[in-house]
């Protein structure tokens, strides 16, 4: 079974253009995944490539247009260039014995706002060797040795082995120690119920993506898993010898399942346990309270980071829009947005982010960061439903 991109590291590779961020990606991959080329301008839009690279696991590559591009389409490219960062894990700068200037700083600076480790590759040192004088110069920017690659991606041999083992020293520690899902909230084989309704947006046959990772989380977790409906849910727990430790819910479910299951047996929802793993549960949890505050006209986007096909009872689009009226009585002007990209988000009052089964951490970290830049508050769809169902305490007690 293939690994999700979202559950992959992503290291996207930055540069001006012919520094050789095609030919570094290709020669790791051992592919010819970009096409190399001397005219300036040949990778134009982000060329994405999934992989195992033992023994990081795992990754996508994004390798990304010159931010130096200055052909007709040159900043619709560097708009798009720019966009990826969101999306990065880890960052590979590429420049060559000319070293850096102020295209590469920027990027550096940026890359430090957000956190993003990041790691400088200087090429071609096989035409021109780096001079003391532009090494220092780089030095005195990045401020760690270590984070300095000097190759030659055409001659080095050992090239993919020095990135790998430079690549694994910057990995992020959520990612090295890759956080549970649910396992960790509950003892070793200890009883979990997990109630998952026939949602109509699932594939036929199937079940949702978050909930199949929660099975899975717990299973490898060792733990006694058992799989109802919301129907089924009172025979379950009246089948049982010993209540179980935790039931985690659909949130479309969350309401039904609440009067189902005794105060004293913890609860939660799928799209909580991934405000944890995706995001930060906290600052969603103190997004929510903007929810008391809204006025009438004010704009609050529901932020959704893949694209489906609207059912006619969509959660995003339908659900979320109704109970949020009914909570706060007040005519809100709710607008969605879904995809990668991350909108402009100024003049609303409130950010509501997608369970971003589809995305990385990475990516809904630099969104809460964004967001709380702005003073905008942000919170997830888990979190808003218990919210206006009034279960939001109960929701998230298992995580103190």
């Amino acid at each position: 079974m293939k690994t999700l991109k979202s559950m992959r590291l992503h290291i996207g590779i930055f540069g001006k253009t012919n520094v050789g961020k095609s030919s570094l990606l290709n020669r790791i991959t051992s592919q010819n995944i970009s096409i190399v080329s001397e005219i300036a301008g040949t990778t134009t839009d982000v060329v994405e490539k999934s992989m195992e690279l033992l023994p990081v696991g795992p990754v996508t590559f994004l390798d990304t247009a010159g931010i130096n591009d200055e052909t007709a389409l040159g900043e619709k490219r560097l708009e798009k260039t720019m966009s990826v960062i969101n999306r990065t894990d880890v960052a590979v700068i590429v420049c060559d014995f000319q070293g850096i200037d102020d295209y590469e700083k920027e990027l550096i600076k940026k890359f430090e706002e957000l956190k993003i480790p990041y790691l400088v590759v200087v090429n071609k040192i096989d035409e021109k060797p780096l001079s003391d004088e532009k090494f220092e110069e780089i030095l005195k920017v990045v401020q760690n040795e270590s984070r300095i690659l000097k190759t030659s991606v055409k001659t080095d041999k050992d090239i993919v082995f020095r990135f790998k083992d430079t690549l694994v020293k910057l990995l992020p520690e959520d990612f090295v120690n890759s956080p549970k899902i649910a396992g960790d909230l509950v003892p070793q084989k200890s009883t979990v119920i997990l109630v998952i309704p026939i949602d109509k947006e699932a594939p036929k046959g199937r079940i949702i993506l978050p909930q199949v990772q929660t099975l899975r989380d717990l299973l490898d977790s060792d733990c006694l898993t058992y799989v109802v409906k919301e129907t089924e849910l009172k025979d379950a727990l009246d089948n049982l010898k010993t209540p179980p430790s935790l039931v985690v819910t659909d949130s479309q479910a969350f309401k039904q399942v609440s009067e189902i299951v005794p105060e004293n047996i913890p609860l939660t929802s799928f799209s909580i346990l991934f405000a944890r793993l995706k995001g930060d549960l906290q600052a969603f949890i103190d997004g929510a309270r903007a929810i008391e505050n809204l006025k009438d006209g004010d704009r609050v986007l529901i932020l959704e980071s893949c694209t489906h096909h609207a059912i006619e009872d969509d959660i995003g689009r339908v659900k979320i829009p109704r109970w949020l009226k009914q909570k706060t009585g007040k005519k809100l002007v709710i607008e969605n947005f879904a995809g990668h990209d991350f909108p402009d988000i100024s003049g609303y009052a409130l950010v509501i982010h997608c369970g971003a089964c589809m995305t990385n951490r990475r990516e809904v970290l630099s969104r809460i960061l964004i967001a709380q830049e702005k003073n905008i508050p942000i919170t997830n769809y888990g979190i808003v439903i218990s919210y206006c169902l009034g279960i939001l305490p109960r929701a998230v007690k298992i995580f103190k």
